[in-house]
């Protein structure tokens, strides 16, 4: 059996500057990795995909997801982050206590898959659900099994904190399961922050990730909680730097904003969630006007939808709002509008970046790892594709995923998810709520 393949007469978007796009080419896999992008290469031995109905890109990057809530799927869509009832309150301080290492095993893979289904081939998996250390082996686990690449942030239980064994266990965990940068999976930690833990206890943690180099993820900037100057303080501490991405910002004031570009830090915005559960307004012209270009992230499934096609609309609608708003109230010095261009590499290229994983994947050039997709233009919602990049941004939605690759191997073809026995997926994700739920006291809610 060849390890080569050759996608055949596809548009291929490389997002690439120095590749290229083009509307008419071939993308040649050798084993791991691109091996070449142009038109009408030829090659011997190799298995042959015609992509003449496709667009072929970059896999999208989720930079910020709690996997394990897989199975509490739109629980929670009319809550929001804070107060009595909300999602602090009955997600992390009610369901996530009773999760068992199994739960988070079903939770991670209903997730994982989930994602591959929707063409998100990196995902960052912001994983505080580790009550034991056999809950985060679980999430490993997971991982392992979907074929993803991931990098699993290790995240701290916000219902059991603090915890002195926690960060025994991150140094076992990153030692057992992390040792070589070639696997799918890297290693993080998610910190929950200045704005949740005393500042020095939120600097002893961020010095253990760079002991043990990893690259950190936090929230910050969250609703009320960011409004405090928690952020400024760390900076002031010189505790900010380039291994960390930070989630959310709605908050922040401009000065820690620009503490974040002045250090080289990567930002990542969830905007649909941010809007609907009171996190703020995403800051995304703050970010822009400071010279970050930010990633995107689904966060929460109990929320929202799991693909990166609702989280490219939704920024680059909002972006695009308030700039018409201020005109429309007769504001002059506008910002220039964002471009389908800027949006399709937020999902991509800067997702990469923020995963610290730019050398890997994001774009399709030669010599990096076969993380791709493919996106069928001849269905009814889509043709015909005047505009590839626009017909990405806008026109398409899960149901356009034909074909995921990631390091050469196919984990979804021809529209069907590949070595997964959906029906078994199916029987223990409902298995796995009935029980969590049952445990919790929760009643999910009535129709």
């Amino acid at each position: 059996m060849t390890d080569k393949t050759l996608l055949k007469n596809g548009i291929v978007l490389t997002l690439d500057k120095k590749v290229g796009n083009f509307h008419r080419a071939d993308v040649l896999i050798d084993g791991t990795k691109i091996a070449a992008v142009s038109p009408s290469l030829k090659a011997e031995g190799v298995e042959v995909i015609d992509a003449s109905e496709m667009i072929v890109m970059p896999g999208f990057v989720d930079t910020h997801r709690h996997v394990w809530e897989g199975i509490l799927r739109n629980i929670g869509t009319d809550v929001p982050l804070e107060g009595e009832a909300s999602y602090l309150s009955f997600i992390l301080n009610t369901l996530a206590p009773v999760y068992r290492p199994e739960d988070a095993y079903i939770g991670n893979l209903v997730g994982l898959y989930g994602a591959i289904d929707a063409g998100i081939t990196t995902i960052l998996d912001w994983s505080h659900i580790q009550a034991t250390r056999e809950h985060g082996e679980a999430v490993i686990k997971a991982l392992q099994e979907s074929g993803m690449r991931a990098v699993f942030a290790y995240g701290y239980p916000w219902w059991k904190y603090p915890d002195e064994n926690q960060d025994v266990w991150i140094r076992e965990i990153a030692k057992q399961y992390f040792f070589s940068k070639d696997q799918l999976l890297t290693f993080a930690i998610a910190p929950p922050g200045p704005e949740f833990t005393p500042f020095e206890v939120a600097k002893a943690q961020w010095t253990l990730a760079r002991e043990i180099g990893a690259r950190i993820t936090v929230h910050v900037g969250v609703g009320t909680s960011g409004k405090h100057g928690k952020l400024a303080e760390m900076g002031r501490a010189g505790l900010l730097k380039n291994d960390t991405t930070y989630i959310h910002c709605t908050t922040l004031s401009d000065d820690e904003i620009q503490m974040i570009a002045d250090t080289g830090g990567t930002v990542s915005l969830s905007s649909p969630v941010e809007m609907m559960m009171g996190h703020g307004m995403p800051p995304i012209q703050r970010f822009l006007d400071r010279g970050l270009r930010p990633s995107l992230s689904v966060d929460v499934e109990t929320n929202v939808p799991n693909d990166m096609f609702t989280q490219m609309r939704s920024v680059n609608s909002l972006q695009k709002a308030l700039i018409f708003e201020k005109k429309l109230e007769g504001k002059g010095g506008l910002p220039a509008f964002l471009t389908s261009r800027d949006v399709i590499e937020f999902a991509t290229v800067e997702g990469a970046r923020a995963n610290g994983l730019l050398d890997k994947t994001g774009t399709l050039t030669p010599g990096k790892q076969a993380d791709l997709i493919m996106l069928r233009t001849d269905s009814p919602n889509i043709l015909p594709v005047n505009d590839p990049v626009s017909a990405v941004t806008w026109g398409m939605d899960t149901s356009n995923v034909d074909s995921v690759f990631v390091a050469g191997k196919a984990l979804k073809r021809n529209g069907k998810l590949l070595n997964v026995d959906l029906d078994n997926l199916r029987q223990m994700a409902y298995q796995s709520r009935d029980y969590v739920v049952a445990q919790s006291g929760f009643k999910l809610p009535e129709i």
